[in-house]
């Protein structure tokens, strides 16, 4: 039977089944021989060996699409990275770190500013704006008081997508009004691990209606960009690309030379300077990682 893993803990991976059922599965030992993980999101095979108690082994694992280190998931369609106008006040360098995550790995990203009640308007917009005009789609929301709701149900509709964002931020609670299927499935899960239902540790998959899933992944408050050269960086700022080689220096870093475009930019107000200033902590960042 073929079937999707909606969450994987301590060795048991549980596969949301053609036939609608969550099966408690243990992989078999080919894949540790072939250095190989199942992944949240792998679109698998598995054996059913108890029907009445939904147990089965997992056999095989599909092609992915694609894959994530950080959050570890596969077959992503987009990400949505959610943070808090207020309370907490929202880390912009993880909001990047993350963006730039995604533009590694080639996954389409939007950002979701929640708790617009606790933060005045012009503010709200303004934060907005500055991810609006890098190219990313800007969704505002409440849970309070129910805004936003149907604009991010829309961007989601027939996609899987990973949701992210540090703790306290309400993705939880954003998550839960948007379908009605996690507590039932996170409840099943939880009957058969006798742990508490609504403390998310664990990457899990939440089948949202009409090949619509989500990818609830555990409250990060730190991330590190890997894989990724200094000179590298400044490609993942989508804000930079229009002025990409129309500085004076071919290979310029935007940062030291003279007669830099992206600079003068800065100065026009046509680059947000808090996106720049992350730039330069990042840049600075992976040139220490260099050195060492």
């Amino acid at each position: 039977m073929k079937g999707k893993i909606i969450k994987g803990i301590a060795g048991f991976y549980y596969v949301h089944g053609e036939d609608g059922n969550v099966y408690e599965c243990r992989a078999k030992g080919i894949f540790r021989k072939d250095n190989q993980k199942p992944l949240v999101g792998d679109n698998v095979e598995i054996t059913v060996l108890d029907m009445k108690e939904q147990e089965g082994n997992l056999i095989n694992i599909l092609p992915r699409k694609n894959s994530l280190i950080r959050p570890a998931v596969a077959n992503v369609d987009q990400a949505l990275v959610i943070f808090a106008m207020e309370n907490p006040k929202p880390n912009f360098l993880l909001l990047d770190r993350f963006l730039i995550m995604m533009e590694q790995a080639g996954i389409p990203a939007a950002v979701c500013f929640n708790k617009i009640d606790l933060a005045d308007r012009e503010t709200a917009d303004s934060l907005g704006g500055i991810y609006r005009d890098c190219g990313y789609p800007v969704i505002l929301s409440s849970v309070r008081e129910k805004t936003g709701l149907e604009e991010i149900r829309g961007m989601l509709r027939g996609k899987t997508t990973v949701v992210a964002g540090p703790s306290g931020v309400g993705k939880s609670s954003l998550t839960n009004l948007l379908q009605d299927q996690v507590q039932m499935e996170t409840g099943e899960i939880s009957r058969k691990l006798k742990r508490g239902r609504h403390t998310t540790r664990h990457s899990q998959v939440i089948a949202a209606g009409g090949n619509t899933y989500l990818m609830d992944t555990p409250g990060f408050s730190s991330l590190y960009l890997t894989d990724m050269e200094p000179d590298e960086l400044k490609s993942y700022f989508r804000e930079f690309h229009r002025y990409e080689g129309r500085c004076r220096f071919q290979g310029c870093s935007h940062i030291h030379e003279p007669d830099c475009e992206v600079k003068k930019a800065l100065e026009r107000g046509e680059i947000a300077r808090q996106r720049y200033e992350d730039y330069l902590a990042l840049y600075e960042e992976l040139k220490e990682k260099r050195r060492y």
